[in-house]
């Protein structure tokens, strides 16, 4: 179960129900994975079987009740969830849903709020789904859990620095797996293995990229590619701690690096550095991503990748996205990456990235921000 207190649920219990009231909400129904933890603290890496369908919901007033398979109340009642509701599943004709729906009807007498918006999904079967909009009034949620879990807690952000010390350990010790003729697939084996070593609970993301100043892309999986004298080797990490992730990269070279390479790594420093001395609260996504545009492409308006960073903490990419187009205002408690990235030459490309907290007098690094030189291996 979570490592947090009590006190940190029922904050974000009684803040939602904050924002409930203000919208008319009589209940707020939640079946994803980090939206369940967020106000119960159930941590298990079973979600990664689709077979079965959890529920949690958030009444106006009250504690919230879990609506869960059988095999799941043991962990949940390790928590401060009282109000346990279970099925034996998987039920191959009534998954939950009558059960769910009936605590719904009990609970919530009016409007119940769903997360519909960008980065969200309901986690139930449709068929599923459209039994429990025949019964119930079922609204969009208006960006109510975007906004509660776009500000982190103390807490909270203790478990994205903790993630963050361990990369920062885990990007020290490249040098003992990586080198010439060391294959791309090899790396990623060790780096994970280092993560863990490290304290990493597990590591869900690893990326990365090599080639000749630079490479043409930063998410396929390794190949059996060996690292040559010359390359820029960018790794890439969302490793997991405490339930919270980390999410930054960083490069090397193999060998001396290309006065190429060397300029381009140094820019995207600079970037992030521009960023960094521009965000606060009041200040917006987009203002990042242009401070850093500026840097890089004299304000052109970005690379394809799309962004130049996004929010951090149960999800490795959560809200907002820095792009010219979100307006979203930095509030104090935000923890953002920054990762700008720079074309270098024959569609290649060096990516650097970086995590911050948006703190009342500006930004602090959760991550330990990387030189203007790139690494030698």
């Amino acid at each position: 179960m979570s490592v947090f207190e009590t006190h940190e649920f029922l904050d974000r219990t009684r803040r939602a129900q904050a924002v409930m009231a203000d919208k008319g909400f009589a209940g707020l129904l939640l079946t994803t994975e980090p939206e369940v933890r967020y106000f119960t603290g159930f941590l298990t890496r079973f979600w990664e079987s689709p077979t079965r369908p959890w529920f949690v919901i958030v009444p106006a007033q009250g504690d919230p009740v879990a609506v869960i398979p059988a095999i799941g109340a043991p962990l949940m009642a390790r928590g401060w969830i009282s109000d346990i509701r279970t099925w034996r599943a998987p039920d191959l004709t009534d998954d939950g849903v009558s059960l769910l729906i009936a605590t719904l009807q009990e609970l919530c007498p009016g409007p119940v709020a769903v997360p519909m918006g960008h980065e969200t999904h309901v986690r139930m079967p449709l068929e599923d789904l459209a039994k429990v909009q025949a019964a119930c009034e079922v609204v969009s949620d208006d960006g109510l859990m975007r906004g509660l879990r776009m500000v982190k807690s103390g807490a909270e952000i203790d478990a994205i620095r903790a993630a963050c010390d361990i990369a920062n350990r885990a990007f020290d010790r490249v040098h003992e797996i990586a080198g010439v003729g060391v294959t791309m697939a090899d790396v990623f084996r060790r780096f994970q293995m280092l993560c863990l070593q490290e304290g990493a609970d597990w590591v869900p993301y690893l990326a990365g990229g090599a080639g000749q100043d630079g490479y043409d892309d930063v998410i396929s999986p390794a190949t059996e590619a060996p690292l040559q004298r010359g390359d820029v080797l960018m790794l890439d990490t969302g490793l997991v701690r405490q339930g919270y992730f980390c999410d930054f990269d960083r490069n090397y070279s193999v060998g001396l690096p290309s006065k190429l390479a060397a300029k381009s790594h140094a820019a995207l420093i600079d970037a992030t550095e521009a960023a960094m001395t521009l965000a606060r609260p009041g200040k917006t996504a987009a203002d990042l991503f242009h401070a850093m545009d500026r840097v890089l492409t004299g304000g052109a308006g970005g690379s394809d990748a799309g962004r130049y960073g996004h929010g951090l903490g149960m999800q490795l990419t959560e809200w907002p996205s820095l792009i010219p187009d979100d307006h979203t205002p930095l509030e104090e408690g935000m923890v953002l990456t920054l990762e700008p990235g720079i074309a270098t030459r024959d569609g290649r490309m060096i990516v650097h990235e970086e995590n911050i907290v948006i703190r009342e007098s500006g930004a602090e690094y959760l991550s330990r921000p990387a030189g203007r030189e790139m690494p030698v291996l």
